[in-house]
């Protein structure tokens, strides 16, 4: 009895136990297989923005300008540079970087200094590219700030006066070590033969004696020296706020007002 027994087929009871616990496991790992493929991609984390120039994406139509507009800078310091018409247009040297300020802020404007002055390297050597970037580039990205801040023209024409007068004396420093001499001495020099002139004309005039032209001070020489650059540097200020009111309004850029006395004087002519 018991040989049968144990040689007797299996019990399907215990096989209907069995099957459950099967599918059981098999659904479950179906299912673990199904969440997994449908899983998010898992996306990494952007690196923050650096704080201070802005954000790190810039759009193409910025670095198109910024190109474009330094580029521009670039040819007009190089035309008037080899064909000896600086003393008018240098009026226009600050204009392109300005124009990128007031469009895109200053990150563009500083990107447009930079990428003119690495150009100016490449085609013209690098000192004639530091004659430009001190004073015209960094004049370029202050009168961008003042303009796009809508400062009046006095505080940004004193500004940039005050910046151009140091820009002024760092050429002259740079030009005094290349040539080897002492460009303040012989621009004192100057000044002093040109006071000396007006002396002798007033004297003429019978308006001063005779005993004032052996006179001669270096020190009020030197003030006069800085007084003349000064005064120069503000009628090139005051032309450069002139021609930005006039060009920079048709480009839907428009700088602030000028003073009443001005609009009026144009109004006039």
């Amino acid at each position: 009895m018991s040989s049968s027994f144990d040689n007797s087929p299996t019990d399907p009871l215990r096989e209907n136990r069995d099957r459950p616990t099967d599918q059981r496991s098999l659904a479950e790992e179906l299912a673990e297989v199904e969440a997994s493929l449908s899983r998010p991609t898992v996306t990494p984390i952007a690196s923050p923005q650096v704080r201070g120039f802005g954000d790190i994406k810039t759009p193409p139509l910025t670095l198109v300008e910024v190109a474009f507009l330094a580029s521009t800078c670039s040819l007009l310091w190089l035309v008037s540079y080899y064909l000896s018409i600086g003393p008018w247009m240098r009026i226009l040297f600050p204009l392109p970087i300005a124009l990128v300020y007031l469009r895109w802020g200053y990150r563009a404007s500083w990107m447009s200094a930079v990428v003119c002055g690495l150009l100016l390297s490449v085609l013209m050597g690098p000192y004639l590219s530091l004659l430009f970037m001190v004073p015209y580039a960094l004049l370029g990205v202050q009168l961008g700030m003042m303009w796009r801040r809508r400062s009046p023209w006095l505080p940004s024409i004193a500004l940039g006066t005050l910046l151009s007068t140091l820009g002024f004396f760092f050429r002259l420093g740079i030009l005094s070590i290349f040539l080897g001499e002492d460009l303040w001495a012989y621009s004192t020099n100057r000044v002093a033969d040109l006071i000396q002139w007006l002396l002798s004309v007033l004297v003429g005039w019978g308006w001063l004696g005779l005993e004032v032209l052996g006179q001669t001070n270096l020190t009020a020489i030197q003030v006069a020296t800085v007084g003349l650059i000064l005064c120069s540097d503000v009628v090139y200020l005051f032309t450069v706020h002139l021609a930005a009111w006039l060009l920079l309004e048709r480009l839907g850029n428009p700088i602030p007002e000028p003073p009443q006395w001005v609009q009026v004087l144009l109004e006039e002519e």
